[in-house]
């Protein structure tokens, strides 16, 4: 059991020594997972409004692609990514392999079906009714897009909580395209790989113990709005 008690005291001491290297480790984490984040929110809420609201052609394909790309598997899309961004690769000018931006787009494309999916499938559970009564009134275009999204705020506030949390506990692909650099690119989850391979357990838990109190504090805050939510509608 000593393995546990002397890596929670290295661990803590880690976190208490004002060693800045920690903490840059956990601020990158939450750039690159809050900005890939909130592109794939603007990306995939009306894509996935527009899949669960209008009836079209090929509506059952792209259901089907986006439930597929919830199970994508990052090292994959890590290994298209850093294809993609190498010397050889048709994006391999820019020079983004093994750069935050390169860790945003394989985040991005890991969140934004998750997002896509669960949006539409929260706004297929409106009732038509709703829209039907709403054009019966006058309403069209984004005024009753408007209506249906207020309707499905609990859906998208858990699309908010599935994407983030899918990225920001993500390993595979950002290690992949972002190379882990000490000071640029290292993030928590990369950071705890390392450590543990160099039998370092106690920073290694001390940054596992801070990514999982992260990831509970974003579903402490969603659950209170879903919470909130509920109680405005029974009012």
């Amino acid at each position: 059991m000593s393995i546990y008690t002397d890596a929670l005291r290295d661990g803590w001491a880690v976190l208490t020594s004002g060693s800045m290297n920690v903490w840059a480790i956990v601020v990158t984490s939450l750039q690159v997972s809050g900005t890939a984040t909130a592109i794939a929110l603007l990306i995939g809420i009306p894509i996935g409004l527009v899949v669960g609201l209008k009836r079209f052609v090929g509506r059952r394909a792209a259901l089907i692609i986006f439930n597929s790309g919830m199970g994508l598997p990052p090292v994959f899309v890590g290994l298209i990514v850093a294809m993609t961004l190498s010397r050889r690769g048709p994006l391999g000018d820019l020079g983004l392999l093994y750069s935050k931006p390169a860790m945003v787009i394989a985040q991005l494309i890991i969140a934004t079906p998750i997002i896509m999916a669960i949006t539409a499938a929260a706004v297929s559970a409106v009732p038509r009714e709703l829209q039907l009564q709403a054009r019966s009134l006058g309403a069209r275009g984004w005024r009753i897009a408007a209506l249906v999204l207020k309707e499905s705020r609990m859906g998208l506030i858990a699309a908010v909580a599935g994407g983030f949390g899918a990225i920001i506990s993500e390993v595979g692909a950002v290690q992949m395209v972002g190379g882990n650099l000490r000071g640029e690119t290292r993030v928590m989850t990369t950071a705890i790989v390392q450590y543990t391979r160099m039998g370092r357990y106690g920073p290694a838990l001390a940054l596992a113990l801070v990514l999982m109190t992260i990831v509970i504090a974003v579903n402490v805050i969603l659950t209170g709005l879903q919470t909130s939510a509920e109680k405005w509608e029974r009012q």
